[in-house]
C-alpha cells in the first residue's frame, strides 16, 4: 500500500505546529495537509508503485524518480489559510508565491522538489515545473498548492524541512531556527574572530580551523552539512594563507592586506547558512551601533 514517508509527515508536522492554531480568521486544519492520494487515486506523486500506471509522468521522465521509486508517496498538499503574524496577512497564494521564488532562483534547499501547482490569487493556476515540460493544473489548485518532490529524495529520507522553516522564519512565527549546531558554530566563529594570540592571529586561528585541530568546528562540520560550505571558505582561506606564510612582510598591515583580498563579502555572504544569515546581520548591527 502506498505510504506516508517520514520525510514528507516531518513537512507536514512542522506546517501544522506554526500555522494550526495561528492567530488570524484560518488557520491551517490538519484535514487540509496531505500526502497519500484517496484510495482511487491512480498515478502521479501522491502515489507509491503500487499505484503508478503505465507510462506515469512521476515515473518516467526523470531519472531521479525511476530510480526512487518505492511504496512512499513523493507529495504534498497544502491548503488554505489566512494567519496574521510579522504585521502581515499570510495566505496560501502568498505563501505559494513565496515557494516558486525559492525554487526560480534554484535555492539549495528546493532542488528536491520537482514541481509546484498553484494559484497566485485564487483563481489562475500555475504550474513551476523544474523540467520545464507543464505550467498549469487542474482547478482544483485554486484551494490547494501541491509540491511533488524527486522520489529519490524520498527514498533516501532527505529532510525537506528546510525550505518550510525558512518561510515560517520569514513570517514571523519562527523567531530563532537555528539549531544547536549552528548556534554553537557561530560562537566558535565569534570566539576566532575576537580571540587574539600571537603576531598574526587571524593566520593562526583560521589554520586551525582548516586543519582540523578546532575539534568544536571540526564536529559541527562533520556531522551538520549545512555548516560545510563555510569549511570550505576556510580551508580556502587557509591555502591563501599558507602561501602569504611564504613571503617576508616587513609589518602586519601587509599581512592583513594579503587576507583580506582573498575573504570578499562575497565569499563570506555564499558560504554562510541561510538560517544563519540573519543572527550574523544583527550582531554586526549592533556591533556598529555601540
Amino acid at each position: 500500500m502506498t505510504r506516508a514517508p517520514a520525510n514528507l509527515l516531518a513537512v507536514r508536522s512542522l506546517l501544522l505546529t506554526h500555522l494550526d492554531n495561528a492567530p488570524g480568521p484560518d488557520d491551517l486544519d490538519p484535514g487540509e495537509v496531505g500526502i497519500v492520494g484517496d484510495s482511487a487515486h491512480r498515478g502521479g506523486y501522491h502515489c507509491g508503485s503500487d499505484r503508478v500506471v503505465s507510462g506515469d509522468y512521476s515515473v518516467v521522465e526523470s531519472p531521479r524518480d525511476r530510480a526512487g521509486l518505492t511504496l512512499d508517496a513523493a507529495a504534498l498538499d497544502v491548503g488554505p489559510f489566512d494567519v496574521r503574524s510579522g504585521g502581515r496577512t499570510n495566505t496560501l497564494p502568498s505563501f505559494s508565491v513565496w515557494c516558486v521564488a525559492q525554487c526560480a532562483a534554484n535555492a539549495t534547499d528546493t532542488r528536491d522538489i520537482r514541481e509546484i501547482i498553484y494559484s497566485p490569487d485564487g483563481t489562475t493556476v500555475k504550474r513551476w515545473d523544474r523540467l520545464g515540460k507543464r505550467t498549469s493544473g487542474d482547478s482544483s489548485h485554486r484551494w490547494h498548492t501541491h509540491f511533488s518532490f524527486f522520489r529519490d529524495a524520498i527514498k533516501a529520507g532527505r529532510d525537506q524541512r528546510p525550505l518550510f522553516r525558512r518561510y515560517l522564519s520569514s513570517i514571523g512565527l519562527l523567531e530563532d531556527d537555528m539549531t544547536p549546531e549552528e548556534h554553537n558554530w557561530l560562537a566558535t566563529v565569534h570566539k576566532n574572530l575576537t580571540v587574539l594570540d600571537g603576531r598574526n592571529p587571524v593566520g593562526q586561528i583560521y589554520t586551525r580551523m582548516a586543519m582540523g585541530q578546532d575539534a568544536t568546528v571540526e564536529k559541527y562540520t562533520s556531522t551538520h552539512p549545512t555548516l560545510s560550505s563555510l569549511a570550505v571558505q576556510v580551508t580556502s582561506l587557509q591555502t591563501a594563507l599558507t602561501a602569504l606564510a611564504k613571503r617576508d612582510f616587513a609589518d602586519e598591515p601587509a599581512i592583513v592586506q594579503g587576507v583580506l583580498a582573498s575573504l570578499t563579502p562575497e565569499k563570506i555572504a555564499a558560504a554562510i547558512p541561510p538560517t544563519m544569515a540573519r543572527q550574523v546581520a544583527e550582531e554586526l548591527a549592533r556591533r556598529l551601533a555601540a
